[in-house]
């Protein structure tokens, strides 16, 4: 019993460390390196006005491009190894805050900066045009107007420079 309790404590203890380095940690996440919390991580800037995000079918239908987009890329055998030791729980929050942010849903980016996050990745321009193919996939099962998915798509293609560095 007294083991069972210093276990606990000690595991509460590191936990509480971990969120306090990772000032967006959530429950079931994975600690990542400090980093400054900001808007301005996510690439880009809003659209301005409803329209998009109507498009979009609102923050749920964001949840779901996002998860289906996932969900085919771990699927997928040319991109899948590189979900393999990712923590998919904080990459879906992260990629829903910020396609609604971007989508001028009225929400916060609290992942860090593209830079950061996908440098030690070592994507190549395959691997982007992949994850690309399965977001068009996962923005046509939801129903997004095919106009409405390149105005998305050219407001993320500036990222590219940060996300591939092979």
């Amino acid at each position: 019993m007294i083991k069972t309790l210093a276990l606990a404590a000690i595991t509460a203890t590191l936990a509480t460390a971990a969120m306090a380095q990772d000032p967006a940690h959530r429950s079931g996440e994975e600690a990542v390196a400090p980093y400054t919390v900001s808007n301005a991580n996510a690439g880009t800037s809003p659209f301005e006005g409803e329209a998009m995000l109507q498009a979009f079918h609102g923050r749920e239908g964001i949840d779901r491009i996002v998860d289906d987009m996932l969900d085919r890329s771990v699927a997928d055998p040319r991109i899948s190894e590189i979900f393999a030791l990712t923590d998919m729980v904080r990459l879906r929050r992260t990629l829903k805050e910020q396609f609604c942010y971007i989508l001028n849903g009225g929400c916060d980016y609290t992942g860090r900066d593209m830079v950061q996050s996908h440098a030690d990745l070592g994507l190549q321009p395959a691997d982007m045009g992949a994850l690309v193919e399965h977001l068009q996939l996962a923005m046509d099962a939801e129903g997004v107007p095919f106009h409405t998915q390149n105005r998305f798509l050219a407001k993320l293609a500036p990222m590219r420079r940060d996300v591939v560095t092979r």
